[in-house]
């Protein structure tokens, strides 16, 4: 009975492998959060190193964000066992103006996606630190980490000139 229940294993994991392939982003800026389909995923890279991420086979939408340059949206189809690699670079927005707060966040879920009035800005461990955060003009915004399991963070940051607010 053991062995039959090992067989059948075996070939539940072989048939999961088939319905799998892997996308692999290089990106500049390396920070840009990818997005399949409308889900993120995760940064392109870490510590300068481009991450793969297991995708299931078939066509997809890949959306490339970051707030200081314009979105790219392209398709792609995964082949089950290969890794697509795409290589991208996004074009820059105009810089925002000062005065600026600071906003930082802390989540246990450092690839949490941080949005900033409902628009991506990145994941957790990119603005978590005292030398981190995200820099907007001073006003009332909507903040919202969204980790890879439990519910999301959402809180209204009162942003001031020159002060930092956390949310965690």
């Amino acid at each position: 009975m053991k062995i039959f229940a090992l067989v059948l294993a075996s070939m539940f994991c072989v048939a999961q492998a088939q319905d799998v392939g892997f996308l692999c982003v290089k990106a500049h800026p390396g920070r840009v959060g990818v997005f399949l389909d409308g889900k993120y995923l995760g940064p392109a890279a870490n510590f300068r190193i481009a991450r793969t991420y297991s995708v299931p086979a078939g066509a997809h939408e890949v959306k490339l964000i970051d707030p200081r340059y314009e979105e790219l949206v392209t398709k792609v189809t995964i082949t089950p066992g290969k890794k697509l690699k795409l290589d991208e670079t996004l074009r820059p927005l105009p810089a925002a103006k000062p005065p600026f707060g600071t906003i930082r966040v802390q989540n246990p879920d450092k690839y949490a996606a941080v949005y900033v009035n409902g628009k991506f800005y990145g994941h957790v461990d990119e603005f978590s630190n005292i030398g981190q955060g995200i820099m907007l003009n001073p006003g009332s915004y909507v903040v919202t980490i969204e980790p890879a399991s439990g519910p999301p963070v959402v809180m209204t940051a009162n942003v001031e000139a020159k002060k930092t607010y956390i949310v965690r």
